[in-house]
Formats: structure tokens, C-alpha cells, sequence
């Protein structure tokens, strides 16, 4: 009876999403420059309907690409022709996303406090809000929430405001969750949250740091992407902006920022997984931050966490001119990433966003450098590519806790580093 029941909810959930039976995820390794040329070829096939996770960059990089059922066979072909090699990641990406929701399904469960929340499976944006609003109840001396704008959709985007008191203190801003399909982002923030009211008055950095700074986290970064994420595909994103004169929808917000915007490292082409949009801060969730910001006029630290690759960077990622700070901010990674590794072992390699993975423009933390705020940095949380955005719900809470340790450094660095 259980059974019938999963497989009818499943059902349900995938009436209306799309369908990614038989679609693969190719790690593709290139030996030299010529072989790289060769990848970006495959990316200009549009007819391929190829997803690149981790587009083509350099020989020593590995590019992972979901490969739609329909293209498989003409894909590998192309590859062995060329003599590049490649290995199959993810066999049948279905498969997981089934897994995926019969876990959502089977850990799914009415919540009345923070201490009943699941923080090991994922949530829909629904039960993100509610849990925003019950922390808040339950802490109002230290937590508010914001209203910062309105989404395309017209979603409300909230910030959670960490504060003991005081008018416009010096703060740390963390976002996560602006690519929608990197869902771990999204429930690490949910953790990070509660985590931060649990060792307040507790831990010695995190109380330190509370009582003369504030801490702003937008868990959802995206919601309109978040979304549809959850209502019709999994992989999806951008934002979900409709522009003039194509069908295409939505912008890669961290492609529109006014930071070397639309430069190499982004797409000009509205069907793109980078499309940077049709000027900078065209999107409204961009906007609202780029506001918030600019009238807070005093953030020290700017955090962006994605997945996936076990990174850490910071800028830049238009340009190869080191940033005027490179030095420290090297230091500071290196620091933030040793103290990660120190939970569960895990390796995170850091270093310029340019230097580390490719150029890429239009970036939060670019942004924000040029703001004047020295300590931005973007967190690529796990894995390194068995599964990709679809990481395993018995993956949150460690991801989370290592996290936080690298998180933590930072924060007690800027904190003691007034500048």
C-alpha cells in the first residue's frame, strides 16, 4: 500500500515536470586547448539541448554536461571522433530526481517549531517561509525579517536580519540559493539560520561577532526560480524574467551584475544558461540586493554560496588584474578552507574566480569588491560531480556544519578586522 501510494505521489509530481528519462551527465576531460575548442563547438549545437554544469574552461578542468536522451548518441560520437575523452557521472538523471522526491515525500512533516523542522531533507519555498517566520517568533531579540522587493512573479524576497541592537552596524551579508537548482545552497541557509540563534551567547566567535555586528541572510535568493524548480523542472536556473523579442525565458542572475557585465564569461544569447540579461541589474532580485546594499552602506563581508565544485573564490572573475586585497583574501581562503576540512575531511581548492575555475562576468562578489566591501567571497559547496546539483538529502546537514566552520572564520576575520 506504501508503495502505490509513493508511486502515485510521484506520479503526481512529475505530471507537469519535465522529464529527464535517459538523460546522462558526461564528465568530459580535455587534453590540451585544441580539445577545449572542440567542447565549446558542442555548446554552439543548439539542436543538442546540452546542459553544461561546468562549462568548458581549460584543459586541467573538468566539464560535466547533461546530455538529453535525444542527443546521446550524436554527443559521443562527436566526442570519440575528436579523441576526447569522456565518462558517464550520473547514468539516468531521473532516477535521482525520483529518489529526490520520493525522500521529499517520505521525510515530509508538519512543523510547529524550529526544533521539529527537518533540516535533512529538502523543502519546498513555502515551508522556507514558514520556517523564517518561526524563527522570528521564537527569537525576537535577535532575529527580523525583511521585506527587501517583489519578485518578477511577484514573490516576496525576505532577509533575515541578525541583530543585537543598535542602528546601522557594521554587517556581514550571506546569500544563497541564486542559481535556484543548486538546492543544497538553499537548505544550508535554512541550517545557517538556526545555527545562528542556537550558539549565540554560546560560542565565543559567533557571540563576539553578534555583539557588535549584523548578519543579513537571504536563504532564497531566487524564488521565482526556486519555484519552478519544485513545480516543473529541477535543473531550471535563472530567473524567470520574460524579455523583448525572444522566447527564451529568464536571466542568469549571477551574470547581471554591474561588474565587467557583459563581458566574456557570460552570454549575450537569451536561450543561454548565462545569459547576462539585457543590461546590468535587470533583474529585480538583483536590484533589490544592489539597493539593499548600497543604502545599508556599511556590509564588510559579502558571501554568495553556491554548489557545485568544493570551492572557494573570490575576485575576480572579468578580469585577471589580481584584486588589490589578493593577498589577504588568499590567506583568509586558505584559513576558511582548512577549517572546513577539519569536520569530515572534505578538500576544497581556493583561489581568484578567473584563476580557480573560468572568467566569468557580471558576478555578486566582483560587485560587491567593487563596492568597497573587502571580504566577498563565493563558496561552491559539495560535491565535486557524482551528483552534481542532485547531492543527496543525507548530504545537507554535514555540508552545512562543514560549511559553517569556513563561514565562521571569515566572520570572526572580518569582525576583528575593522577596516
Amino acid at each position: 500500500m506504501r508503495e502505490l501510494l509513493i508511486l502515485s505521489v510521484l506520479l503526481g509530481a512529475v505530471l507537469g515536470h519535465e522529464d529527464f528519462v535517459g538523460h546522462q551527465v558526461l564528465r568530459i576531460s580535455a587534453a590540451d586547448e585544441a580539445q577545449v575548442q572542440k567542447v565549446k563547438e558542442l555548446e554552439d549545437l543548439e539542436h543538442l539541448q546540452l546542459d553544461f554544469w561546468r562549462g568548458p574552461t581549460r584543459p586541467d578542468s573538468p566539464i560535466d554536461v547533461r546530455v538529453p536522451f535525444s542527443g546521446l548518441q550524436a554527443t559521443k560520437i562527436f566526442l570519440e571522433t575528436h579523441g576526447i575523452r569522456y565518462e558517464t557521472m550520473i547514468e539516468d538523471v531521473q532516477s535521482l530526481l525520483d529518489q529526490e522526491q520520493e525522500q521529499m515525500f517520505a521525510f515530509r512533516s508538519l512543523f510547529t517549531s524550529t526544533e521539529s523542522f527537518n533540516y535533512a531533507t529538502y523543502h519546498t519555498l513555502q515551508e522556507i517561509y514558514d520556517f523564517m517566520d518561526i524563527l522570528v517568533a521564537e527569537n525576537p531579540q535577535l532575529v527580523s525579517k525583511i521585506k527587501i522587493g517583489d519578485t518578477y512573479e511577484s514573490r516576496p524576497i525576505y532577509v533575515l536580519k541578525f541583530s543585537t541592537g543598535g542602528n546601522n552596524r557594521p554587517a556581514i551579508w550571506i546569500d544563497t540559493g541564486i542559481h535556484s537548482r543548486e538546492w543544497v545552497t538553499q537548505a544550508s541557509g535554512v541550517w545557517f539560520a538556526k545555527k545562528i540563534t542556537q550558539d549565540y551567547g554560546h560560542d565565543e566567535v559567533l557571540t563576539s561577532v553578534l555583539n557588535t555586528m549584523d548578519i543579513f541572510l537571504e536563504i532564497v535568493t531566487n524564488p521565482d526560480g526556486f519555484a519552478y524548480t519544485q513545480s516543473t523542472n529541477r535543473l531550471w536556473r535563472k530567473t524567470r524574467s520574460h524579455g523583448t523579442g525572444s522566447i527564451c525565458v529568464g536571466v542568469d542572475p549571477n551574470r547581471n551584475w554591474d561588474a565587467g557585465f557583459g563581458l566574456t564569461g557570460a552570454s549575450s544569447n537569451p536561450c543561454s544558461e548565462t545569459y547576462h540579461g539585457s543590461f546590468a541589474n535587470s533583474e529585480v532580485e538583483v536590484k533589490s540586493i544592489v539597493d539593499f546594499v548600497k543604502n545599508h552602506g556599511n556590509i564588510k563581508a559579502f558571501i554568495s554560496i553556491h554548489s557545485y565544485s568544493q570551492l572557494l573564490l573570490y575576485p575576480y572573475g572579468y578580469k585577471e588584474e589580481p584584486a588589490s586585497d589578493q593577498k589577504e583574501l588568499d590567506q583568509l581562503a586558505q584559513s576558511a578552507v582548512t577549517a572546513l576540512a577539519s569536520l569530515y575531511g572534505t578538500k576544497y581548492k581556493y583561489g581568484s574566480i578567473i584563476k580557480a575555475i573560468y572568467q566569468a562576468s557580471g558576478s555578486s562578489i566582483d560587485w560587491a569588491y567593487n563596492q568597497g566591501i573587502k571580504y566577498s567571497f563565493t563558496f561552491e559547496l559539495r560535491d565535486t560531480g557524482r551528483y552534481g546539483f542532485l547531492l543527496p538529502a543525507s548530504q545537507i546537514v554535514p555540508t552545512a556544519q562543514e560549511t559553517w566552520l569556513g563561514l565562521r572564520v571569515i566572520m570572526d576575520y572580518t569582525h576583528r578586522n575593522p577596516y
